[in-house]
């Protein structure tokens, strides 16, 4: 099994041999990777960068690192505005999402301000998705959580329809279309935005991540800004599982089980305000029944002077393996389904994302 880690210093790789895990090899070294994907249809690698000076960049490689090749990043039409007299340009890549079978070719990515671009030839060339660009909300509903102006982040394509997608914005929501792209509609029934002044909004909500239960797709599970929530009906109706002490009322990563969709585990973070570990201890919250009751994991896991979290995207589980990493640079490993953990390692740069695949 190999680990990819997208981090504030370059792309890590990690594999596991003997139940061992070893560090491999280092790409891009000193540059910021923001995002990294596996396409399963060819297993290429797909990094994105954040270069300060130079902006997004995209590189894929078709031979396990060896190489690597630049395509363009997207850009936004000429005159396209975030708002009136604000022109948007592409700031951050935040997530990417490869469609399956069907649609081989086809790549999706999210971005900060709100684009959601679309590429049908494995990249060669990106568009922005219009019709969600020009959604009636957008414009005064969407906009920034921890960032400057509103970001897609969470890209789910339905396996069993590659037209079914749904995307995560924070802060406006989760969005669907059964068309491919043509329309979209909000699915955020049920969400609680407390941040607003009426916290019952059809648009403005923050979705810090949104998953799909691969066995189960109309099963859909959320780590929002104000707690956990669950749909059973593919995200018409939002229904909170946050613990009753509300240790998990806030945090941003989040991972379900391949097979079991009541199973889910994440990690918390103190407030949005601090964005700080728990009481300055890491801990894992695991729920078997789709959130009834949750338990806490803190077996390997430091419990004093701690103050990483984990980003929405460094979170990851195959099996009964799992491994997270914080924005300190600590990198976990879990051979129990998150029950006890060990350190991988304590000095790699700020983990933004990272991914696990099987070799």
């Amino acid at each position: 099994m190999m680990l990819m880690i997208a981090t504030g210093k370059g792309l890590v790789i990690y594999r596991r041999k003997a139940k061992n895990w070893a560090f491999d090899q280092v790409h891009f070294l000193g540059m910021p990777v923001s995002v990294v994907q596996l396409d399963p249809h060819n297993q290429t690698w797909w990094v994105c960068l954040d270069h300060k000076h130079w902006g997004p960049k995209i590189h894929y490689s078709a031979d396990q690192g060896r190489t690597w090749t630049e395509v363009r990043a997207p850009k936004y039409p000429a005159h396209t505005e975030i708002k009136a007299g604000v022109p948007a340009t592409l700031r951050y890549l935040w997530t990417m999402g490869i469609s399956h079978a069907h649609q081989p070719k086809a790549i999706y990515l999210g971005t900060e301000p709100g684009g959601l671009f679309q590429s049908v030839d494995q990249g060669e060339n990106f568009e922005l998705i219009e019709s969600l660009w020009n959604h009636p909300s957008r414009e005064k509903h969407w906009f920034g959580g921890g960032r400057n102006h509103a970001g897609i982040h969470s890209i789910v394509i339905d396996p069993r329809d590659h037209q079914h997608i749904y995307i995560g914005v924070s802060c406006a929501g989760v969005f669907e279309t059964h068309d491919g792209g043509q329309s979209w509609a909000a699915c955020n029934q049920g969400l609680r935005a407390d941040f607003l002044p009426n916290p019952f909004v059809e648009v403005g909500h923050d979705p810090h991540l949104l998953l799909m239960c691969p066995t189960k797709p109309d099963i859909l599970w959320q780590q929002n800004h104000c707690g956990v929530f669950r749909s059973e009906d593919a995200g018409k109706h939002w229904i909170e599982v946050t613990d009753p002490e509300r240790a998990t009322g806030y945090g941003f990563c989040l991972a379900i089980d391949e097979q079991d969709p009541d199973q889910a585990w994440v990690i918390p973070v103190t407030s949005d305000d601090k964005r700080v570990a728990v009481n300055q201890a890491l801990a894992v919250f695991h729920t078997y029944d789709a959130g009834k009751t949750w338990t806490d994991y803190r077996e390997g896991l430091p419990q004093a002077g701690c103050f990483d979290i984990v980003l929405r995207h460094a979170l990851d589980k195959k099996g009964n393996i799992m491994v997270f990493g914080t924005s300190t640079g600590n990198l976990f490993g879990s051979e129990d389904y998150g029950k006890t953990w060990q350190a991988l390692n304590h000095y790699l740069p700020d983990i933004y994302a990272l991914k696990l695949i099987e070799d």
